[in-house]
């Protein structure tokens, strides 16, 4: 599939943000500057990246509790996501939602949510009303490989299929259902075969390569655009840290993550990809790493300086009246 230059200095400004933005997160969160909980996306930017490449702000995406990656690559801002994560007053979310509840409706992204499996069916209400209303809008389910054993994606699964709903299932198996290994935790043995069980066309990629998933999606959303209904993509990016910032991981060998660190880098292999093939010069990603590096270099040094939300502004917007 042919990719433009523009679409793949995009792709890899994107990717290399999630993966910076990821990486100052777990040392602030170390040095107890970042409060609550936070989970991180490191190692699975192509996906975000590769399938939010093809959609628009008018486009829905649910999201998970490792959310920061899909809200970078959905065109949140990063300086307010920054803020919401340090609780600060204009962080995107008022400072409070946090890292596992951060969401930007202007930009199509309905939030991060702390409950496994819970996104799916807020895809499929947004999917819904874009085919009642007519539009050629698509929603996209961010979910985890653990998520897919839930009530909630299996019956999303099906709503989806029997209104024919604009609605793409995009599964990040990372081999882990929180500390549980995939190999103990999913029955059938294949994910994309039990979403294909459903009645939907379901593939599986590697999602470590952009290029396979940005393929992959351009054909799920075409379908989806052209009222074919739902698609289900698998994308295999085995997880780089722990379920959460300070889980020992005493429940996997930790020299596959020094394997998965060299052998399956989305960062490190674009790069090679495209400058092998002198789509992109060296010098062009090399001036985008210092911009990145910058970027979030300043987004911190702003949260940390800013105001917290007032006292007064606790119980606001708890509750919404239509």
């Amino acid at each position: 599939m042919k990719i433009g230059k523009d679409v793949l200095l995009r792709a890899y400004r994107t990717m290399k943000t999630i993966r910076e933005f990821e990486t100052r997160v777990a040392k602030e969160f170390e040095a107890g500057r970042v409060p609550g909980f936070t989970h991180l996306y490191t190692g699975q930017e192509a996906i975000a990246t590769g399938i939010c490449a093809h959609l628009t702000d008018a486009d829905a995406i649910s999201s998970t509790h490792r959310g920061h990656g899909h809200c970078i690559a959905k065109g949140c801002d990063v300086r307010q996501m920054m803020l919401e994560l340090y609780c600060k007053r204009d962080g995107l979310c008022k400072g409070k939602g946090g890292s596992m509840h951060i969401a930007d409706l202007r930009k199509g992204m309905l939030g991060a949510n702390a409950i496994v499996g819970a996104g799916a069916p807020l895809a499929g209400g947004a999917a819904l009303a874009a085919k009642t209303l007519g539009t050629t809008n698509v929603a996209v389910a961010f979910c985890g490989d653990g998520a897919t054993n839930q009530g909630t994606v299996l019956e999303t699964l099906n709503f989806a299929v029997v209104l024919k709903l604009p609605l793409i299932f995009a599964v990040e198996n990372n081999g882990y259902g929180e500390h549980t290994g995939i190999d103990y935790h999913l029955g059938c043995g294949d994910i994309s075969a039990r979403m294909a069980a459903f009645g939907m066309p379901a593939v599986k990629v590697d999602g470590t390569d952009f290029f396979a998933v940005y393929e992959a999606t351009a054909a799920a959303v075409k379908r989806a655009r052209a009222g074919e209904g739902p698609s289900a993509i698998e994308c295999l990016a085995p997880r780089w840290r722990g379920h959460f910032e300070g889980d020992p991981q005493s429940y996997r060998n930790l020299d596959e993550i020094g394997r998965l660190r060299e052998e399956k880098d989305c960062l490190k292999n674009f790069r090679a990809a495209v400058t092998r093939h002198k789509r992109v010069p060296a010098g062009e990603l090399d001036a985008i790493d210092s911009e990145v590096a910058k970027l979030i270099d300043n987004s911190v040094a702003e949260a940390i300086a800013a105001a917290p939300p007032e006292p007064a502004h606790l119980t606001t917007d708890v509750y919404v009246t239509y």
